[in-house]
């Protein structure tokens, strides 16, 4: 895989966006072999859990490399290019981002792509495309709304100008800020007790999450409804009833 760097620690897998002298930035390439490491790792019952990351100290993502915008022979191409933001939705496992730097336009909408957010304390968020002449095109206007409210996501949309971390932090656009050198143990942490739970159960309530932003509540308690039957009928939920009566730690199979 190039510039695509995948590690395996129990249940967790970290994806590391691996070009720091170019601060991470996307090429179409990347993209691509972004898109193969997520359709490994879904088909893969080991992996429960998926921290993504930049290599480095500087950047998380900076977003797609602007020289290789021009390679596009007509904006339809342009149109229809493969989102490295959408692979990353399409993970149904938990993700974590682990945001070590700058997460910029398309670097922002690959972290808002994830489940949980945790920012070293140097990390710079921004919507910049802007001060380019463009906007973001993977869900960055939808996504900082939800994430920031309406008002703070317009203040980044149209300035481009960057938060820091403690901005983030305060707005709701990441959970945690930790000094750096803990950024990526708290993550992997974190990963590693989401792991632990029912594979079955966190898929679903991370799908139901995701329903949830776009479903009218009754529709959505519904939903819920339906998908808690759903985990209701599995192995796992069937251990956890047995562990709990047993006072032992459950042992979940992803069945």
């Amino acid at each position: 895989m190039t510039n695509i760097r995948r590690d395996t620690e129990g249940h967790v897998a970290v994806l590391t966006l691996d070009r720091p002298a170019k601060l991470n930035a996307l090429t179409p390439e990347m993209a691509a072999d972004l898109r193969c490491q997520v359709t490994e790792v879904n088909a893969d019952p080991e992996i429960r859990a998926v921290v993504l990351t930049g290599a480095g100290t500087r950047s998380f993502c900076v977003g797609s490399d602007i020289r290789e915008l021009d390679s596009y022979d007509q904006p339809w191409d342009f149109r229809n290019r493969g989102d490295y933001g959408d692979s990353i939705r399409d993970l149904r496992k938990p993700v974590i981002a682990a945001v070590n730097g700058y997460a910029l336009g398309g670097g922002l909408e690959l972290a808002m792509a994830c489940d949980i957010r945790l920012a070293a304390a140097t990390a710079t968020f921004a919507a910049p495309e802007i001060k380019l002449g463009w906007i973001g095109g993977s869900g960055q206007s939808a996504l900082l709304a939800h994430n920031v409210g309406p008002t703070n996501a317009a203040l980044m949309l149209l300035t481009g100008d960057p938060i820091d971390a403690a901005q983030a932090l305060a707005w709701g656009l990441v959970s945690r800020v930790l000094p750096a050198e803990e950024l990526l143990p708290a993550a992997l942490e974190l990963a590693g007790r989401v792991a632990v739970r029912a594979p079955i159960a966190a898929q679903t309530a991370k799908a139901n999450l995701r329903a949830a932003y776009t479903m009218p509540l009754d529709q959505a308690i519904q939903y819920e409804r339906d998908l808690q039957t759903v985990c209701f009928a599995t192995q796992d939920a069937a251990e956890g009833r047995a562990a709990f009566a047993e006072r032992r730690e459950p042992r979940f199979q992803g069945r």
